[in-house]
């Protein structure tokens, strides 16, 4: 798998880095509170996993899967795969995400839990790619900004595989053109 990777972008270590820093904000701003953690699956699972240890106030933990992308590309349109099993109804909802590209699923997302009456809704994100975003939407912390590339590892995959890489890097073209 090594051998498909054009550049190493975030190591194992600037991730641990970052997320510790998020996570201490994170700590401050939900202590005393019950938050439901929404890792978006299967892409935010390494990241919010790592994260989710970081925490120190109480929380529950109930995925939602997602899905826009047919391959390589965005279909354009958001399918709530699996949803979330937890009453959101005056609970604050944070959504841990691998990376916000088009900006579509979260977005949505977002749309969904407040329609379901969230008390507050925060989305946190490993990478943000603001350059690819169809639709208005940021993230309300991330933890690198991510360049135009087809990235992979560290949750991130290209047709299932690459998500169990210890970082995050560029696919070369070859692998997926």
């Amino acid at each position: 798998m090594n051998n498909d990777i054009e550049k190493v972008l975030f190591t194992q270590e600037q991730l641990n880095k970052r997320m510790d820093e998020m996570a201490e904000r994170l700590n401050k701003k939900y202590a005393g509170q019950e938050p439901i953690v929404i890792p978006v699956l299967n892409g935010a699972m390494l990241f919010a996993s790592d994260m989710i240890k970081k925490l120190t106030f109480k929380l529950t933990i109930d995925p939602i899967k997602a899905s826009s992308y047919a391959g390589a590309a965005s279909t354009g349109k958001v399918k709530i795969v699996q949803d979330i099993k937890s009453n959101v109804n005056n609970r604050p909802v944070i959504f841990m995400e691998d990376i916000i590209d088009t900006g579509r699923t979260l977005k949505t997302l977002t749309e969904v839990m407040r329609k379901r009456g969230a008390k507050s809704v925060e989305v946190v994100s490993m990478l943000d790619k603001p350059e690819t975003r169809v639709v208005d939407f940021k993230a309300d912390d991330y933890a690198f900004k991510a360049p135009n590339a087809f990235l992979v590892g560290y949750g991130l995959d290209y047709n299932g595989w690459y998500r169990n890489l210890p970082y995050v890097g560029i696919l070369k073209q070859a692998v997926y053109a």
